[in-house]
């Protein structure tokens, strides 16, 4: 990892770094966004052919059919050891439970007499699920993308996973999956967003992926609703007290997802950040990716100031922040995922904790947090009026008509009050 001061002599050097951290998600998707429309224009215009095509160029998929039985899936689960059916279970109860508490209540109140507002809320009517399968299988990511989606109460949930491990095939089972694709990249995000004969579009996609993936969601946001642009895995760590050991093994923990991952501490404490530094190196000498990774992307800022390391903390938004106390909470204005203090590893939100491990990336924190019970349901708000209720606000409305100069919202209202 690259040390770099943000003040003194390096004080140039290191705004441009900063700066160039802070465009990496439109800088990222650009350099993929030509095939990544190829494909999406193949899928669209051929479907199932081009969809079966690039399954076979990109995952290997040949002489298999398309959609898993829910029989491969039950298969799965029964090959699956007890200890990780149990583990499955815990996180799949804790992210349910988290899901619930999440869901948005309907109510309504009388602002004045006679007039009554408020709001319902209803599911969404069907759902795209991906689930990344390359490098590493993540029957977590499919827990995460599916519970919350049923806990909104969405009916038709579907699934598309490149290459689905066993351990996913398993969490499908056990979540009660029964739309599930073996197609991934950009050609799953067509599929889902245009419809093929085979899979039927859906009204929204959520989850993490690749650049591929994450540049064909944003390209079909524009007629397919989705999460966010989640892309490679982002770690900050803003520390003046912790643990270099355990900081080092946050670092290298979320480097080994992608050599593209992002790992950042940031600090004004000199000798822990040199500490840091070692303790990260010995951490990932056996890691190849997170080695990779870490040599890439990895940087670890030391500031003048604590307040300096917040400030930059909040400039970058990361997907994941590590703290050391309750009290940094009160600084914190852009994170995907908050993790507090010394026994708050990073992991335990990837998999057990039961807030959702789908974050954003890119500098999205500063307008979302992570994925939620909340992306799978509409807000949907409420006004009822009595003759008397619209006689008492009615002239209000009227007068804010005729400012405008809308002459017909006005008479809608005045031929009510007659």
């Amino acid at each position: 990892m690259k040390l770099v001061k943000t003040f003194g002599r390096s004080t140039m050097a290191a705004a441009k770094l900063i700066e160039t951290l802070e465009q990496r998600g439109a800088v990222n998707t650009a350099r993929v966004e030509s095939v990544v429309r190829r494909i999406l224009v193949n899928v669209r215009k051929h479907g199932d052919k081009a969809v079966l095509k690039y399954a076979a160029e990109f995952d290997g998929l040949k002489g298999q059919e398309l959609q898993v039985s829910r029989a491969e899936m039950h298969a799965a689960w029964e090959d699956t050891s007890p200890e990780l059916q149990a583990a499955m279970m815990v996180a799949r109860g804790n992210i349910l439970a988290f899901a619930e508490a999440q869901l948005p209540k309907e109510w309504s109140f009388a602002p004045a007499d006679g007039v009554k507002t408020g709001q319902i809320v209803r599911p969404l009517g069907s759902v795209g699920c991906y689930v990344p399968g390359g490098r590493y299988p993540l029957p977590s990511t499919l827990l995460m993308t599916v519970t919350p989606a049923q806990v909104a109460g969405v009916e038709r949930i579907v699934v598309c996973s490149p290459k689905p491990a066993r351990e996913t095939l398993a969490a499908a089972w056990l979540a009660g999956v029964t739309e599930f694709y073996r197609v991934g990249g950009a050609q799953a995000i067509a599929a889902m967003a245009y419809g093929t004969p085979t899979i039927a579009r859906v009204d929204k996609i959520v989850g993490p992926g690749n650049l591929f993936v994450t540049a064909a969601k944003v390209i079909v946001s524009s007629e397919c609703g989705i999460d966010m642009p989640a892309g490679p895995t982002e770690i900050v760590v803003t520390s003046e007290k912790g643990s270099a050991e355990g900081i080092a093994a946050d670092l290298a923990a979320q480097a080994e997802h992608d050599p593209e991952a992002l790992a950042v501490l940031i600090t004004s404490n000199e000798a822990l950040a040199r500490a840091v530094a070692t303790e990260v190196k010995i951490q990932s000498k056996n890691n190849a990716i997170a080695k990779k990774s870490l040599a890439a992307q990895g940087v670890i800022f030391i500031t003048k100031t604590a307040a300096a390391a917040q400030d930059l903390t909040n400039r970058l938004a990361p997907e994941h922040l590590t703290v050391d106390s309750p009290a940094d909470l009160k600084w914190i204005r852009n994170a995907g995922s908050v993790f507090v203090g010394d026994y708050a590893p990073q992991s335990m939100g990837d998999y057990v904790s039961g807030p959702n491990h789908v974050l954003p990336t890119g500098r999205f924190g500063r307008i979302r947090g992570g994925l939620s019970v909340t992306d799978f349901v509409k807000v949907i708000t409420v006004q009822e009026y009595t003759r008397k209720g619209l006689g008492k606000v009615g002239p209000h409305a009227i007068t804010l008509a005729e400012a405008e100069g809308l002459t017909a919202h006005a008479a809608s209202v005045r031929v009510r009050m007659r």
